[in-house]
């Protein structure tokens, strides 16, 4: 049975904080989940991305001073801010699909088998992937990723942002050689004008999310997306008890639960999804027990994440691995990007968007309220792991939002 919890926290203005845990909740990682995400496909996906240029792991930070402070024995923080330039995670995932929907499409059109990615990358067939056009629709750090990889692998590429997506984040898409319409609504509407558009113009749409009859593009940017949870558990000397991640669709938090499921098995870590209060589609999905949207303009600081409808593959995976769903409020991610600009001593400063943050403060506000963590296991013995999943993307706002310039925050790293 669903359980809930609600109190108010100390982060921030004292925002609400609501727990909503997961009665499907369950060991063991089956058919369903190896449908979507499995070692075979990121073992390739692996291989693919570690031979891309200026491939690198990105840097996992302890953070003593916040693990302190919540009675815990450590935190770690895995830094997405320099993922190949683009300053996010995504990085990882729409890029890789992109390339793997070029490689099918020239296998296709040509009749030969799918070619490798230096074959890609060396022009070998560029007469076919000039004649492509990927698009999506993005809160910003997708699309940007897609627009990298369309200018990378040589297609064509045009990008939907929604009415409250940042000119500052429309720039840093265009800047890749991408067409950026601007539309009505959310990004939900987004997501549907895209789709509506490419099937009118044969362009191929490259998302993030997964709908009825859209599933294979989605299942490649989640496995470009484990590559992240990966890196990090080489990293770590031992698993973490506990994953908090933030959810937008819900791809990267379904990645990282699955990799450390088959990973680590019966030991694997407690996922605690971490869902900004305004488009709360997780929490609500995990209240229900099923998919559930939630509407209106979704209107969050937390960009990035500003999703009304979960991603079915998502859920898929997610169903049976996440432990709990978070609400994070606003003010509460301004506080967080704050305090890690002006860190506790003994942590390093890190820059951390808006997007970045909401998993470090579902573990924060959870922490200092006995009951919420007992509910979580959270205590002495706790090794906690979040994802740090985008930089400075959008760097005025930044400025903006924590009281300082990112440049200033890395001087001090």
């Amino acid at each position: 049975m669903t359980q809930t919890l609600s109190f108010t926290n100390t982060l921030g203005q004292g925002a609400r904080t609501e727990i909503v845990s997961n009665p499907h909740c369950a060991p063991g990682y089956g058919p369903a989940q190896e449908a979507v995400l499995n070692d075979t496909a990121f073992a390739r996906a692996r291989a693919t991305i570690a031979a891309w240029p200026g491939y690198a792991p990105t840097p996992l930070l302890s953070l003593p001073g916040l693990a302190a402070e919540a009675g815990i024995a450590g935190l770690h923080y895995k830094d997405e801010a320099g993922r190949f330039g683009l300053g996010s995670f995504k990085a990882l995932g729409g890029a890789y699909a992109v390339l793997r929907l070029l490689a099918r499409e020239i296998a296709a059109r040509e009749g030969i088998a799918e070619p490798s990615a230096q074959a890609i990358l060396g022009g070998d067939h560029a007469a076919t992937v000039a004649a492509i056009t990927v698009c999506c629709a993005t809160d910003g750090n997708h699309g940007r990723s897609v627009a990298w990889g369309a200018r990378t692998f040589g297609c064509r590429c045009a990008i939907f942002i929604h009415a409250t997506v940042s000119e500052g984040r429309k720039a840093a898409i265009e800047a890749y050689g991408a067409e950026v319409s601007r539309c009505a609504g959310n990004y939900d509407d987004s997501v549907r004008e895209a789709q509506q558009t490419a099937t009118r113009e044969g362009w191929f749409v490259v998302s993030d999310t997964s709908y009825p009859g859209y599933t294979e593009v989605p299942k490649d940017v989640m496995q470009g997306y484990e590559l992240m949870a990966a890196e990090a558990a080489d990293q770590l000397d031992a698993p973490p008890t506990h994953i908090f991640v933030q959810t937008g669709v819900g791809g990267v938090a379904a990645a990282a639960a699955a990799h450390f499921r088959r990973r680590h098995g019966a030991a694997a870590p407690k996922v605690i999804l971490a869902d900004p209060e305004a488009s709360a589609c997780w929490v609500e999905t995990i209240r229900a027990g099923t998919p559930t949207a939630v509407t209106g303009d979704l209107d969050t600081l937390m960009a990035g994440l500003a999703c009304g409808e979960v991603s079915l593959l998502a859920w898929d995976v997610l169903k049976p691995l996440a432990f709990a769903a978070v609400s994070v409020a606003d003010a509460d991610a301004v506080a967080m990007m704050r305090r890690l600009a002006h860190p506790e001593p003994g942590d390093p400063a890190i820059v951390a968007g808006e997007s970045a943050v909401a998993g470090l403060v579902a573990l924060m506000a959870a922490a200092a309220n006995p009951e919420a963590a007992a509910a979580l296991g959270l205590g002495p013995d706790s090794r906690v792991l979040v994802f740090g999943t985008e930089g400075d993307t959008d760097p005025a706002l930044y400025e903006k939002l924590a009281g300082r310039p990112a440049d200033e925050v890395r001087a001090e790293a």
